[in-house]
């Protein structure tokens, strides 16, 4: 768990990824970018509603053989825990929050509100095909929580001015109030369930907080 946190906490703080030396003869270089485009064809099936895609999908939709998939990953769990990693990089820094933690309450809001939508967008189907293969792993579901854990935190971070003037029992419960608010699948319901529009989900979550807080 603290290796998952670290990392997920790295990759929101914006950490440099260390790039690799240049290889002398390209076969390297061709090996990651089929990779690469094998991943990202499993993450194009996510948002399509395809969260367990097979090899000989994804085949068919990046144009890597299937052969080639198979020296890659071992097998098909591997191949969407990897995709899943990959698409995890490129959305946790988007739930970065400048400056946390300053400016007015409904500045606070209204940005918090702002990422996580953001964040949503971005990660929202990948976050449910994570969520179906947590069932069977727990590498992923050690991930999930990870990153769970460090979206709590960010909760406390950006209104701990408020919540320490709370009593003890109200802080921890509106804690966790705004915390379950503004996960993954409450901003899933909103959005997928009940069919609202960014902007009407944004507003009725900047009202919730408001008021919890």
């Amino acid at each position: 768990m603290a290796d998952s946190y670290s990392k997920a906490s790295g990759l929101l703080a914006g950490d440099a990824v260390t790039p690799r030396a240049p290889d002398s003869d390209g076969r390297a270089a061709r090996r990651d970018r089929n990779r690469t485009a094998v991943l990202d064809a499993a993450i194009e099936l996510f948002a399509e509603g395809n969260l367990q895609p097979s090899p000989g999908e994804v085949a068919a939709r990046c144009g890597v053989s299937h052969r080639s998939i198979n020296r890659y990953f071992p097998d098909t769990r591997s191949m969407l825990r990897a995709a899943v990693d990959r698409q995890i990089e490129v959305g946790v820094p988007l739930y970065r929050i400048h400056a946390i933690g300053t400016g007015t309450l409904d500045h606070r809001i209204d940005e918090f509100v702002r990422v996580r939508l953001d964040g949503y967008e971005a990660l929202g189907a990948t976050a449910r095909a994570a969520t179906m293969m947590s069932s069977t792993s727990r590498i992923v579901r050690t991930e999930l929580a990870a990153v769970r854990d460090l979206l709590s935190d960010q909760v406390a971070r950006q209104f701990a001015r408020e919540l320490d003037a709370l009593p003890d029992e109200r802080r921890a419960s509106s804690l966790i109030a705004i915390d379950v608010l503004c996960q993954f699948e409450s901003l899933d319901y909103y959005r997928r369930q009940r069919g609202l529009a960014r902007e009407q989900a944004h507003s009725l979550l900047a009202r919730a907080l408001a008021d919890l807080l």
